[in-house]
Formats: C-alpha cells, structure tokens, sequence
C-alpha cells in the first residue's frame, strides 16, 4: 500500500499491474526525449547566429511531419496491447460480484453457495492496534492466489468505482449496469483500495480489502462461511 512521502505507484501485485508500470516508465522516457530535443533547439536558437539552413522548407516538413508519427507509434502500440489484456477475461477460477452501497460494499461469491457478505470500514474507535485507519474493514475479500479472479461490478444506489492500485484494477460501479474486470493476485498479501468516484458525504469511507492467500486457506475459509 501507499505510504508517506511516497513519490512512485504501489508495488505491482499483478501482471497487469507491471505492464501499466512499465508502460508508465516507458512513456516518460518518451517524454524526456521529447523535452530534452526542444530545450536543446531552443537553447541552440538562443546562443547560435541565425544563418540559412542547407535542408530546405520541404526536407523540414517531412522531418517535423514522420518524427511526430514515429513518437505515437511508439506510444500506441504498448498501450493498445494492454488494454487488450486488461479487457480479456477467459475461463476465470472465481467470479466475485461486488455491489456498491451507500456507504459500503456488498460482495458475492457466485461460484460458491450463499457465501454473501457487506464489507463495512471499521470506524476509528474500534479499530485494532496496527491497523490502517480509514482502510480496514470488518469483512475482508478473500481470494487465491495465482488465480483468475472475474469481478463483476455494479451498484444499488448512485455511482461508485472499484479500484485497488496494487492489483491494476479500477471498474466503474453503475446502478442497472454490469462492468466487469478481472485481475490474479501473484503472491498473498492484503492489498488495500478505496471508491474512486464521488458517491457522497462518506464518499472517503466505503474502503476496499483483498486478501490473497493459498489456494488451501481460501478453500477452508469458503467452506467455514458457506457452512
């Protein structure tokens, strides 16, 4: 999760996640190419005698004309390849529905039976020592890992979003409309997120909790609340 003073993103939790990061890397490595060739110009236009160039108007128009293109190629390709990673979902291992609530979210395993819970933030008195005030919450999502996890995304109310940094996933919550996203945890740990999208007065208190762990753990856990 975030901490202070913390200049980059969370760590990658997920490959998606590492994709976005190394895209994110790549595309300021473009911008500082970019920055560092105009200040060169400009700096070379300032101290430099202006004299006739030996390229003439047409050879610059071809140069000032591919060099963009050239720029967008290599900026396009690697994100359209991962947005069609992120948008592609097959034969998941579990398929959560989370349900965006007025201040609170309600989460549904349909691949298991009747293992339905609300996941409410713990309020500050009540919050054991060592926890994270204003992200933990009483009911935690528990799910494998190294698994295809589907989430389905909705709302009862107004519009929420369910966003956790470390997992690369954010998935708008529209009341009447399914979103759906998908993520695989690749080591455990507890990953912490928040509603992304204004919904209200406690718009700031409705935290998200994934908890990753062994496939054995998940098994016991389902099996325990479904029982």
């Amino acid at each position: 999760m975030a901490n202070h003073s913390q200049f980059g993103f969370q760590d990658a939790s997920s490959p998606i996640m590492e994709e976005l990061m190394q895209f994110h890397d790549h595309a300021l490595m473009v911008a500082l190419a970019i920055c560092s060739l105009v200040l060169y110009l400009l700096t070379l236009m300032i101290t430099e005698k202006l004299s006739s160039s030996s390229l003439d108007a047409q050879e610059i128009e071809l140069v000032w004309t591919i060099l963009p293109a050239v720029v967008l190629i290599t900026l396009a390709l690697p994100s359209l390849r991962i947005l069609y990673m992120m948008d592609e979902i097959n034969e998941p291992d579990l398929t959560l529905k989370a349900i965006g609530h007025q201040w609170y979210w309600t989460y549904e395993y349909t691949d298991l039976k009747e293992l339905t819970f609300d996941s409410y933030m713990i309020p500050t008195s009540d919050l054991p020592l060592g926890h994270f005030r204003l992200l933990e919450v009483d009911h935690r999502v528990i799910v494998p890992t190294e698994s295809k996890v589907r989430v389905i995304v909705t709302a009862d109310d107004v519009l929420h979003s369910w966003a956790v940094p470390s997992l690369g996933v954010k998935t708008d919550a529209i009341p009447g409309r399914l979103n759906q996203t998908a993520f695989l945890a690749s080591r455990p740990g507890v990953y912490y997120g928040q509603c992304s999208e204004i919904c209200g007065a406690n718009h700031s208190f409705m935290p998200i909790v994934v908890e990753a762990a062994p496939l054995a753990i998940f098994e016991n856990w389902s099996s325990l609340l479904s029982s």
